[in-house]
């Protein structure tokens, strides 16, 4: 597995939420993988499209694709699949979560100016 390419279980995760799938219409996506990893590659890297490495193919059409995804909200559903854990769930509050002494805050201090 080359730097920044996508687990075989975070693959395994989001491939029935991908375009292209076998039954559906249009064309078929074979290529879904190497796009993903593409992506990777840019949101990891912070290269900009056009110094995207060949062998990704075409700099161009995987940005267009990237565009074409994240307006119908391909994106969205390939992240709430693998955001772990589940936040919704969680709660934090005082009898769980101990503060350090200084983080009470600066002392009062007492003004003796009385008019």
């Amino acid at each position: 597995m080359r730097r920044y390419e996508i687990t075989e279980q975070e693959w395994t995760k989001i491939t029935p939420l991908l375009p292209g799938q076998a039954g559906s219409a249009g064309r078929k996506a074979l290529d879904n993988r190497l796009f993903i990893n593409a992506v990777l590659w840019i949101a990891r890297s912070g290269a900009p499209w056009r110094d995207l490495p060949e062998r990704f193919g075409n700099w161009n059409s995987n940005y267009r694709r990237f565009r074409r995804w994240a307006q119908a909200g391909v994106w969205k559903q390939v992240f709430d699949a693998l955001q772990e854990p589940d936040l919704d769930w969680v709660m934090i509050d005082s009898t769980t979560v101990r503060a350090h002494q200084q983080a009470a805050g600066q002392k009062k201090v007492v003004s003796s100016n009385k008019h």
